[in-house]
């Protein structure tokens, strides 16, 4: 009996010890989910992201574009936080659905980037030409980008000089770098959209007669993308030449 006890007696520390210890695992676990739910969770930040596949020189807009929330270890102020500072640029690169989009991979359009600027507005069918002018040509340097014009040519025949508007609703995208002449700064070209036929007509012009151009009013232009192709020249393929014969066919009253 004693030796019952005794055994009982001797194992008795070793015991205590084993729950102590199996006390101070649970506890140890205790505090750490307790620090772990109590630690303040990474700070996030909203971001402008693609919300679909943006391709080079493609002028992004609103629509392509949404806010996404990411972690503030990827967070740089090269990043955008607002939509409107997006749109309106151009991509460098293709940009994925869902890529947050950084200053290095957009540029506005005004800025010189070579064979990664934007592409130029000009609808299907349509070709853009550059046509040469000057203050007194173009009206004292006040046509714009985005503005319309009219095209008057005046033509001296062996019978006469006649002078007539040859096209209207003449859409210019691009205004040429300034030029120095006589003491006076004005642009030297203008890009223009046409449809390919017309552009064959107006190099006739160009090298057949005098031409001057005429700034028409803004309450006069065409809702933007409302250029539709025309049916005598519906692509860029259907060009056939132009001779006098044809000019003098398509505007009698210049001869």
């Amino acid at each position: 009996m004693r030796t019952g006890l005794t055994g009982l007696t001797s194992r008795r520390p070793f015991t205590i010890l084993g729950i102590v210890l199996a006390v101070l695992v649970i506890a140890a676990f205790v505090l750490v989910a307790l620090n772990a739910a109590q630690a303040p969770s990474s700070p996030t930040a909203s971001v402008v992201v693609a919300a679909k596949d943006l391709s080079p020189r493609v002028p992004i807009d609103s629509a392509s574009l949404a806010i996404k929330t990411v972690p503030t270890t990827t967070y740089q102020q090269l990043f955008f936080t607002k939509i409107a500072d997006v749109a309106g640029t151009v991509p460098l690169v293709t940009i994925a659905n869902g890529q947050p989009i950084t200053a290095n991979l957009v540029a506005k359009p005004s800025q010189a980037l070579g064979s990664q600027s934007e592409f130029l507005p000009i609808p299907s069918g349509f070709v853009a030409i550059t046509i040469p002018t000057s203050e007194q040509q173009g009206v004292a340097n006040n046509i714009q980008p985005y503005d319309y014009i009219g095209i008057i040519a005046t033509v001296a025949s062996t019978s006469k000089i006649a002078t007539l508007t040859v096209f209207a609703n003449v859409y210019v995208i691009r205004v040429g770098t300034p030029v120095v002449s006589g003491g006076t700064t004005s642009a030297s070209s203008l890009t223009i959209v046409v449809t390919a036929c017309q552009a064959e007509y107006i190099n006739w012009f160009l090298n057949n007669a005098s031409l001057k151009y005429e700034l028409e009013s803004y309450k006069d232009y065409l809702p933007p993308g409302s250029q539709t192709k025309d049916p005598l020249c519906p692509s860029v393929t259907s060009t056939k030449g132009v001779t006098q014969e044809l000019v003098r066919q398509a505007f009698p009253a210049l001869f």
